[in-house]
């Protein structure tokens, strides 16, 4: 990247932005002018029909040094183990967990270390979701990928991620996330060496803050916590690679240049990152506590209103003050279907087996909730004192359609088959009068 990639930020969520890496690179008063300054090309980003009303119209200009359309054609990409076959056959109702996906034992950049656990729906009704994860120990070394299906949110677990894109660089680390919109292109550089994480791919309409109702004005993810790059550009020609994802499958396509060659931009639709840590957590101060909605960070809504296509939810450091009341996560049963994956230390509701970098799947209506140890403590817990839930960090994939394993995922030699024994050691504590 050029001198300006020094990591500079514009923040706000959904605000239409303007940044130059070249000054005078913008064009003043219209979009596409004749001869655009410096000999840039004007290129726009759809993320949306062109139609689509003012307040949810996504688009981006680019100015650039060759547009987009410059590359070779493209041919099959083996990658066998990332895919958008979520089978069409019975999907199990049992509770299923993993354990953190191993680490690779030959040289496998992001591309090529991403692994598909489960999913719903698809890119061609463009609704639903894939879940991925990513285990990578290089960068991303003449090679360049953009995903033509969904938009990608990447929640890194061990390392850092460094993720060129067209617009300028993101750097994120775990407890941070980071939301790359549908086409644009990237290049992922791992700062730390050996790096895994959670990749979620959103088939549907673009990740949003949800509606506060009764909340308010203020609370849960701030906009102006959002953080978009400066424009930073790279003007390197060579042999490289671009590598699309369309339609469930791999391609790749040799270009004879970088393509993050964009020296300036305006717009919405642009790659962002927000900080898991400044979420300003809602909960109850009487007693009971609130649905597992109230932690939501962003939504990606679906044609049913108040219900969400996927939304995206966290369990930070919190304190619980409820009164008479079992204050970890109670047992339940729901119609949406839950990912869960923990990123930071332990999770309030297991006791153990439920490990950084690990996954845990509880589809619609199976019973999930506190392990039997959970259970106890919670249960003689004196709740005239606070419980202060410090060093932790999960998140949750929360889905309207069920969430269909992958047969990959399901015979992992990292899958946990004995899941099930964490709620062996409920009792029957009945004793009618």
């Amino acid at each position: 990247m050029n001198a300006s990639s020094d990591l500079r930020y514009m923040t706000g969520f959904g605000n239409e932005f303007a940044t130059e890496a070249v000054p005078g690179a913008l064009p003043v008063g219209q979009n596409s002018p004749q001869r655009v300054a410096h000999g840039l090309y004007a290129e726009q980003l759809s993320g949306s029909a062109f139609t689509a009303p003012r307040g949810h119209n996504r688009r981006s200009w680019l100015y650039r040094i060759r547009p987009a359309v410059m590359h070779g054609s493209f041919a099959p990409f083996v990658q066998t183990a990332l895919h958008n076959d979520f089978g069409d056959g019975p999907v199990t109702p049992d509770q299923l967990r993993w354990d953190p996906l191993p680490l690779p034992a030959t040289p496998t950049d992001f591309v090529e270390g991403l692994y598909t656990v489960a999913g719903n729906g698809g890119p061609a009704a463009q609704q639903g979701v894939a879940i991925h994860l990513y285990a990578a120990d290089r960068d991303m070394a003449g090679r360049f990928f953009y995903d033509a299906d969904g938009e990608l949110m990447l929640v890194p677990q061990l390392g850092r991620l460094r993720i060129a894109t067209e617009m300028g660089v993101l750097e994120v680390e775990p407890q941070q996330i980071a939301v790359v919109p549908r086409g644009v292109r990237f290049r992922v550089e791992l700062p730390d060496g050996p790096s895994r994480g959670y990749v979620l791919e959103n088939f549907g309409a673009p990740l949003r803050l949800p509606e506060l109702g009764p909340i308010g004005a203020n609370g849960l993810a701030n906009p102006r916590d959002f953080e978009t790059p400066m424009a930073a550009y790279e003007d390197v020609e060579g042999a490289f690679e671009l590598v699309a994802k369309f339609q469930g499958h791999l391609w790749r396509a040799d270009i004879g240049h970088s393509p993050l060659d964009v020296v300036a931009w305006h717009g919405n639709y642009v790659p962002y990152r927000y900080d898991l840590r400044r979420f300003n957590t809602i909960g109850s101060i009487s007693f009971d506590h609130p649905d597992p909605s109230i932690f939501t960070v962003l939504t990606g809504p679906s044609d049913t209103s108040g219900t969400a296509n996927v939304d995206f939810a966290i369990f930070p450091p919190r304190w619980l003050v409820a009164q008479h009341t079992f204050r970890p996560p109670w047992f339940h049963r729901n119609v949406a279907s839950e990912f869960m994956g923990l990123v930071h230390g332990a999770y309030d509701a297991k006791a153990e087996g439920f490990v950084p970098g690990g996954a845990s799947l509880h589809n619609c209506m199976s019973g999930h909730g506190p392990d039997a140890a959970t259970f106890d403590k919670a249960s003689s817990a004196d709740l005239s004192k606070p419980d202060v839930v410090a060093g932790t960090m999960a998140f949750m994939f929360e889905t309207r359609a069920v969430i269909r394993p992958t047969a990959q995922a399901l015979d992992a030699a990292h899958r946990q088959r004995d899941y099930q024994a964490c709620w062996a050691g409920l009792r029957r504590n009945f004793q009618p009068s």
